[in-house]
């Protein structure tokens, strides 16, 4: 644990009091951000609030106390979205990504905490939304964990963490396991009743140490195609029905005859819909919007996939992080694969410009997150002089090689403008589409997995039917796959594309052409790597 620059080192916890020297906004990790520079006498240490361009109270003059897990940047160290405590701030004030509050009686600080006071997921009432836990996840031993007296005034003005909880990590090896178990074993110490579902350690000695004093359910055997597996079992977690059930890796894909769901996530969901808090885990490339861009990155198939509504319906959400130099560093010391998987694991998916680019997704998808939590905490509190108009997108949808492809940039366009998005197919009058149902239907799960609306229409002008409908909706953006017509097609039966972007110029609607990518050939299959 450091408590000055000068003693900071890579992935180490600090607890840092300074003065605010410098405030700007930049883009950080390609995301829009707050950045702070506090100097506490013995070097500079920046503080880096993801996804915010104000964080209040935090000015340049201001004495405050700083608390997360420093991440090295060349020759610099950076806090992101760290824990703050504002110097003289009489009360707690709470906001998404940041927890701002002021030091306990006596000049101390929990620095073990997380983030909540008191038995958070063991409440009853659940916050309203999602909160970002602000800090990384440790990847290494921790001090003793032991809970000084909670203090009960900042404890009712600070929300409670909810039923559902994901640490979140940008690939294997970051630390979202140890940094499950680091915050259940402190509930433990607490008092809470805590079993283990599923955890997978993976062998790593640091991971298997710290189940130690946990109840832990036994796993359900299962013989699949002459080989033997485990599984969580569902029905012994129900009926042990804890206050809170570790559960890992998320994306998880069940064996055949292991359980009434093909999916963890569903396993997840079912035990949420009994009253049991779950905290879990998932890497960025699970993510049913986000598992084609990696594909392409990575050109590794990405087939265990997780619905955004999953991840979504999260009260809260930990990114767990770490440096691509510092995973590759853990990778050839064998603290993440096997020995013999290292050398093919390092020039393969762990090459660093993958793990920079995964990285960097799961940044991007945490800072609108974030953006989500503020403009809720924002209506919560009748701040109404930041509100501008609500996007709204439509994607037409043909059924053509490659829709799933734009159907999913849609997506992850809809969720960077907090904005709703439709799927809109349009077939003719005298046409039938039942022959073409399987497709439909795969396209239309994707579109509610993705979070949005699928519509089917008859009309003889699909043109017109799908420009009637965007301005019912109160369309704003069309979003389109580019055309596979030969330059005859186009010709003899009009040029589909031009056609709509002229009219929805007209109508003062944007219009964005996707390019239609085919399904991703990929030279091997990593996956049970990657999970």
């Amino acid at each position: 644990m450091a408590h000055a620059v000068a003693e900071l080192g890579p992935r180490g916890r600090a607890v840092i009091t300074g003065t605010v020297v410098g405030v700007h906004v930049a883009r950080w990790r390609g995301v829009q951000s707050c950045i702070a520079a506090l100097d506490d006498g013995t070097g500079l240490v920046e503080l880096a609030f993801i996804g915010r361009t104000r964080i209040p109270g935090v000015a340049e003059g201001t004495v405050l106390t700083a608390e997360g897990t420093a991440v090295q940047e060349g020759s610099d160290y950076v806090l992101w979205n760290p824990l703050i405590y504002l110097e003289g701030v009489q009360g707690a004030i709470h906001l998404p990504g940041t927890d701002t509050r002021r030091p306990r009686p006596g000049g101390t600080i929990d620095s073990r905490d997380g983030g909540t006071w008191g038995s958070a997921l063991e409440s009853e009432s659940a916050s309203p939304g999602r909160a970002l836990m602000p800090g990384a996840g440790d990847a290494g031993p921790h001090e003793p964990l032991v809970d000084p007296p909670l203090d009960r005034d900042l404890a009712e003005a600070v929300a409670p963490a909810g039923q559902f909880r994901i640490y979140l990590g940008a690939v294997a090896g970051v630390g979202k396991t140890y940094a499950m178990l680091n915050e259940a074993k402190r509930r433990l110490n607490r008092g809470t009743d805590i079993v283990v579902g599923f955890v997978e350690t993976h062998g790593r000695v640091h991971t298997q140490e710290l189940l130690e004093g946990f109840e832990i359910i036994p796993r359900k055997k299962v013989d699949h195609r002459g080989a033997a597996f485990e599984e969580m079992d569902l029905d012994a977690v129900l009926a042990r029905r804890p206050a809170v059930a570790l559960v890992d890796e998320l994306a998880h894909t069940n064996v055949p005859g292991s359980g009434r769901n093909p999916k963890r996530w569903q396993d997840v969901m079912e035990l949420l819909e009994a009253g049991i808090a779950v905290i879990t885990t998932v890497n960025i490339q699970h993510l049913e919007s986000i598992a084609d861009a990696v594909e392409r990155i990575t050109k590794v198939a990405v087939r265990e996939r997780v619905p955004d509504w999953v991840v979504r319906k999260a009260d809260q959400i930990e990114l767990v992080d770490s440096s691509p130099e510092q995973l590759r560093r853990r990778m050839l010391h064998g603290n993440i694969y096997p020995a013999p998987k290292v050398p093919e694991a390092l020039t393969h998916f762990f090459r660093a410009e993958n793990l920079t680019a995964l990285r960097e997704l799961a940044l991007r998808f945490l800072a609108d997150e974030t953006e989500e939590e503020l403009l809720a905490y924002l209506h919560r509190h009748a701040v109404s002089q930041l509100w501008e108009t609500t996007e709204r997108i439509l994607v037409g949808v043909t059924g053509a090689p490659g829709s799933d492809g734009v159907l999913r940039r849609a997506a992850r366009m809809a969720s960077r403008a907090k904005a709703e998005f439709d799927a809109v197919y349009v077939a003719g009058t005298d046409a039938s589409v039942e022959h073409r149902r399987s497709e439909l239907d795969a396209l239309k799960q994707l579109t509610t997995d993705l979070g949005g609306q699928w519509h089917e229409l008859r009309a003889d002008d699909p043109v017109q039917a799908m420009l009637d409908f965007a301005r019912s909706q109160q369309t704003t953006q069309i979003v389109l796959g580019s055309s596979r017509r030969s330059r005859w097609e186009e010709l003899t039966k009009g040029n589909v594309l031009r056609r709509i972007i002229r009219e929805a110029s007209d109508a003062d609607v944007d219009v964005h052409i996707i390019a239609r990518r085919a399904p991703a050939q990929l030279a091997r299959d990593e996956l049970a790597d990657q999970s």
